[in-house]
């Protein structure tokens, strides 16, 4: 059956580039297809891939609390072996979200990186400031 499946696959590949017809491709050929429309417009930009990061995200947390109804139901008849299962579920889901937010997979801006303005704060650090002329005080 595999040797048949494999011959069959092989087959069509052949067929179809011996005689499947060798045209050029022009731009129109190209171009998206809008039910006989010439469009006007090229279309929206895609969602980034964050936009689904966050949406199994939340798929994740809602699988969580699907499985921790049953458990709030019946927690006295589960005993400490319930708890211990449910507390390592959690634990596990919640360092997945620990991860996910260090890999910044819910940052949706740019990236913004911190600067060092200022030298940390010491007394003698604002001693200076203070001290400083008032037209060093502006720069």
């Amino acid at each position: 059956m595999l040797v048949l499946g494999v011959l069959f696959a092989t087959g069509s590949f052949i067929a179809s580039s011996i005689l499947a017809p060798h045209k050029q491709e022009s731009d129109s050929k190209l171009a998206p297809y809008e039910c006989g429309i010439v469009p006007e417009f090229d279309p929206p930009m895609r969602f980034p891939v964050r936009f689904y990061l966050v949406a199994m995200i939340f798929i994740i947390f809602d699988i969580e609390i699907v499985f921790l109804y049953p458990f709030a139901v019946e927690a006295r008849l589960l005993g400490s072996f319930g708890v211990v299962e449910v507390a390592l579920f959690s634990v596990v889901v919640f360092a997945t979200l620990l991860f996910l937010v260090a890999e910044g997979a819910l940052s949706w801006g740019p990236v913004k990186r911190l600067t060092k303005a200022m030298p940390s704060r010491t007394s003698e650090s604002t001693i200076a400031r203070i001290t400083a002329e008032p037209s060093d005080r502006a720069a």
